[in-house]
């Protein structure tokens, strides 16, 4: 009797978790067709299907989603196995895939990534840029090693380490420069441009000012902090912007940078991953990495006025 190998198992673990054979095949780096016929030659070993298949979209069986944990329990194992290896060498090589959120990658990795060359010159490391409920379950599911998240995660499955902790500043228009700073209780009553819904700075924005809904304005939300630092520029309102991004974002704007009085709005940045990773030790290690490239160039901008 046939019996399935594992890179058929990546292949349907891929297309189930995009549904879309394009998707899923760019994600394997071979060609469509290639694709379909290993998911079906994998139908045929297992005797049964995995996908309904119609014109317009691909979804799962009964028996698929089934099948479909088993084989992501399986290729977790498989590359716990792998980290296991590397966690036996004194030096961390082969391939590591990081997560990051989208206010932190732009404004740490240039920094980040010099240390790591130096240090680590063997390890291919693979960032993973997106939102942290993603992060989450690309973590959970195997497909990343390690993420940096703003903690906490309150998830049971992951261990965590605190990297640094940062404060927020007010962005506003230059005409406003000699008003006094706003209390939080002010901020919430103000036109607060905020990120969009699903990232986390949003939500502590939110929580500095004691509000659950943002009082933007309808369609203001930003995608990304420069979108934000931009809209502020023209006028639209106020915003939040993490130490960290302040040259980058405030550069070529016009705006005005405050710190806030007493006790300032933050934020605690830190490395997640899954308790049964192997690789625990060498994450913290990273981390320190990560810490030190943060203290070894401070902000241009750090002559912020108090």
């Amino acid at each position: 009797m046939a019996e399935f190998t594992l890179k058929q198992l990546r292949y349907f673990e891929a297309l189930a978790r995009h549904l879309h054979f394009g998707l899923a095949a760019d994600t394997c780096s071979i060609s469509q067709p290639a694709l379909s016929m290993q998911i079906k030659e994998l139908e045929e070993i297992i005797g049964a299907a995995l996908f309904e298949r119609s014109a317009r979209q691909v979804r799962l069986t009964q028996f698929g989603r089934m099948f479909e944990q088993r084989a992501r329990d399986i290729l977790r194992s498989i590359d716990d196995l792998s980290d296991l290896a590397r966690a036996s060498q004194s030096q961390l090589t082969g391939t590591f895939r990081l997560g990051m959120i989208p206010t932190i990658a732009p404004y740490l990795l240039p920094k980040f990534l010099r240390n790591m060359r130096k240090s680590y010159p063997e390890l291919d490391l693979i960032i993973r840029e997106t939102l942290t409920p993603r992060l989450i379950q690309e973590l959970a599911d195997g497909r990343l090693d390690a993420a940096m998240v703003a903690l906490p995660v309150n998830e049971t499955a992951f261990d965590e380490v605190e990297i640094f902790r940062e404060d927020f500043v007010l962005i506003r228009p230059l005409a406003d420069a000699q008003k006094p700073i706003p209390s939080a209780d002010m901020l919430r009553d103000m036109r607060l441009l905020l990120l969009e819904e699903g990232h986390c700075f949003r939500d502590q924005a939110l929580a500095y000012c004691g509000a659950r809904t943002a009082r933007a304005w309808k369609g203001l939300d930003g995608s990304s902090l420069s979108t934000l630092v931009q809209m502020v520029d023209a006028g639209m309102g106020v915003t939040l912007l993490p130490e960290m991004a302040i040259d980058v974002e405030t550069r070529a704007a016009n705006v005005d940078v405050k710190r806030f009085d007493g006790i300032a709005p933050s934020r605690t940045i830190g490395m997640i991953w899954r308790k049964s990773s192997p690789l625990g030790a060498q994450i913290r290690v990273l981390s320190d990495v990560v810490n030190a490239s943060c203290r070894a160039v401070p902000p241009e901008n750090d002559t912020v006025p108090d």
